[in-house]
C-alpha cells in the first residue's frame, strides 16, 4: 500500500530506536531483562507497526496499526519517566528524548487524520 521506508515517521522511529538503545545501554544489568528489555522492545515495536500498517491492504488497517504504534510511545514515555525516578535517566537526556517522542506522536497523529480524512 505504502513505502514505508519513505515515510518520515517511519524514518524517525528507526532513528528513535536507536537513540532508546544508547540510553537503555547504560542502565545496570540488574534491569537486562526487566526495563532495558521492555523499553527496548517497546521501541522497536513503533516503527515495525508502522512498517505492518503500510504493508496491509487497506487504509483502515494501516490507520489500526498507527495506533498500535502511537500506544507503544506511550509505552515508552511512562518507562523512560520510571526509569529517571529509579536514577537511571538524567533529567536532561531525558527531555531531549521525550522531545523526539512528542514529535513522533504529533507525526502519527497526523497521519491517521489525513489518511481519515482521505476515506
Amino acid at each position: 500500500m505504502h513505502q514505508y521506508k519513505e515515510l518520515k515517521i517511519w524514518q524517525k522511529a528507526i532513528a528513535f530506536v536507536s537513540d532508546i538503545y544508547k540510553v537503555t545501554s547504560i542502565f545496570p544489568d540488574k534491569e537486562k531483562f526487566n526495563l532495558i528489555s521492555q523499553i527496548n522492545r517497546a521501541a522497536v515495536s513503533i516503527p515495525s507497526n508502522i512498517a505492518e500498517g503500510a504493508g496491509r491492504n487497506s487504509k483502515k488497517e494501516f490507520i489500526q496499526f498507527l495506533a498500535i504504534a502511537h500506544g507503544s510511545t506511550y509505552e515508552v514515555e511512562t518507562q523512560l519517566i520510571i526509569s529517571k525516578n529509579l536514577g537511571y535517566i538524567l533529567e536532561e537526556d531525558l527531555v531531549i528524548i521525550l522531545e523526539k517522542l512528542s514529535e513522533l506522536q504529533k507525526m502519527n497523529y497526523s497521519l491517521q487524520q489525513k489518511l481519515t480524512s482521505n476515506y
